[in-house]
């Protein structure tokens, strides 16, 4: 019933625009707007997709380190169980930073 739910609503969302937006294009409103100025050459540039992966990777590592801090305000009273699970959290945060890292990722040129 969820995923039913979910297509149904995701079609209704995509369809509603089309019907109920208003439709009244003309020139000036086709044209590529560019801080006021009249564009010259090509208008459409293509982003290297490194630039991309760097900021998911930068964006991923950002959030993950964020569970560092609950953990360190109660760490004395987890114990070590608690420890040996940060551990392990952090190792495979070190090795996904290997393999981004390997696959070029973090290369900013």
């Amino acid at each position: 019933m969820f995923l039913v739910g979910a297509i149904a609503v995701s079609i209704i969302m995509m369809i509603m625009p089309k019907l109920l937006a208003p439709k009244k294009p003309n020139k000036e409103k086709l044209t590529t707007y560019e801080c006021g100025n009249e564009t010259i050459g090509r208008t459409w540039l293509g982003f290297k997709s490194n630039y991309f992966m760097y900021a998911l990777v930068f964006a991923a590592f950002d959030v993950e380190t964020v569970f560092l801090y609950p953990w360190a305000l109660t760490f004395q009273k987890l114990g070590t169980f608690a420890f040996v699970e940060m551990f392990v959290f952090i190792l495979i945060l070190l090795v996904g930073f290997w393999y981004a890292w390997k696959e070029g990722a973090l290369e900013w040129m």
